[in-house]
């Protein structure tokens, strides 16, 4: 990316020689001398090769706002065009582009946690990928917190088909004859067989919708555990090569620091300096510049993997859920209709739940959740040279 030349203003006075002035993208100027290397915010005054004021480095750049590198000849300088949250970068509000979502109208996850936000337990931030992960986890746990729903209905039906059947059996009124005789022993009879259908209800709630949800539990869970450590290791090598960044480029800013004191006492007859030592800073220089472009580029690399490992495991977990959530549905379906096999006396305890369940959206529920707890759509991007 080449720096933009500046038009020079009406009433300035020309440059004193080796400077150049540049406009930033954000429209501010400053100035570069091509000979030193040396960049600062403030015009340089008409003594060569000085500037107004004391030199300004990378430090006199607000913080958090990171410029490319920009070369032009053997000039090398800092000219910084992104923002870095948490050791990803990011571009800055006034040169976003206008980035189409992966997956328009769908609410996906894939979109919405890029960024992260601040731990409301306390002064941690929380990154996008484990908001979503802290949802599947709930998921999974309300899916358990069912599961124990149904073992204590399961147990309340064999109690109540152990007490029908043992009422059954006594013989109270057992001596009456005649056609009432008859009816009251069909009547005792019915107990029995009404305990034998709740056993039966039960016995199907234990195969049909408790074992299902449970088994369908721990598979979620290995799943969950595969994913938060993948894309963490991925973070954590992220960060490493960001650290890597930065220390390259304090080494470079150290070479070229010594090279502008070196071409400065050279100039000022302040010692005795030759051109040989000048050409054995620049190459330093150039070397660190070369090291800096190398960790820039392995970090890239790494956010780029980052980038596409989040996608796609995001995807997966908005697959996962859709997934839970209909099997779930599916299960209290099936729920109900063993109550309607079950319940004689009253069907229509259970209508309001069926109506219910035919309602079920994972789609819908999914919008309403990303509206709440997005963490930012604006993706990231390359750190450039």
């Amino acid at each position: 990316m080449k720096p933009v030349p500046a038009s020079p203003l009406p009433a300035e006075s020309p440059l004193p020689p080796g400077w150049k002035c540049y406009m930033s993208p954000q429209g501010r100027r400053y100035y570069v001398n091509t000979a030193s290397n040396e960049t600062t915010w403030e015009r340089p005054s008409s003594a060569p090769g000085t500037p107004k004021g004391s030199l300004k480095h990378k430090n006199s750049i607000p913080a958090g706002v990171f410029e490319p590198w920009l070369l032009e000849g053997n000039a090398l300088h800092l000219a910084y065009l992104h923002s870095h949250i948490n050791c990803v970068t990011f571009p800055l509000p006034m040169n976003v582009p206008e980035q189409q979502l992966l997956k328009p109208n769908e609410w996906s996850y894939c979109d919405y946690f890029w960024s992260d936000k601040k731990d409301p337990q306390g002064a941690a931030s929380v990154s996008g990928f484990e908001v979503l992960l802290q949802k599947q986890l709930k998921g999974k746990q309300m899916q358990k917190e069912m599961a124990e729903f149904i073992r204590e209905r399961i147990k309340i039906e064999e109690e109540y088909a152990k007490n029908l059947s043992k009422l059954s059996q006594i013989p109270l009124a057992a001596q009456e004859e005649g056609t009432l005789g008859e009816a009251w022993a069909q009547l005792k009879k019915s107990l029995a067989d009404e305990a034998e259908v709740h056993l039966k209800f039960s016995s199907k709630l234990h195969t049909e919708v408790e074992k299902p949800l449970l088994t369908f539990r721990e598979n979620f869970k290995k799943d969950m555990k595969k994913f938060d450590h993948h894309i963490s290791d991925l973070r954590k090598q992220l960060v490493s090569r960001y650290a890597a960044v930065e220390k390259a480029r304090k080494a470079l800013a150290d070479r070229q620091k010594d090279l502008e004191i070196k071409t400065q006492q050279l100039e000022i007859k302040l010692s005795n300096k030759t051109e040989e030592d000048i050409k054995k800073a620049r190459r330093k220089s150039t070397q660190a510049g070369d090291d800096l472009m190398r960790c820039v580029d392995l970090y890239n690399q790494s956010q780029s993997k980052w980038f596409e490992e989040m996608v796609t495991t995001s995807l997966e977990l908005e697959r996962l859920e859709v997934e839970r959530v209909e099997m779930i549905r599916q299960h209290l379906c099936q729920y109900t209709t063993l109550r309607h096999e079950t319940d004689m006396f009253n069907q229509s305890t259970v209508e309001p739940v069926d109506q219910l369940l035919q309602n079920v959206d994972p789609a819908k529920d999914r919008e309403l959740w990303v509206k709440e707890h997005k963490t930012g759509d604006v993706r990231p991007v390359d750190l450039e040279l």
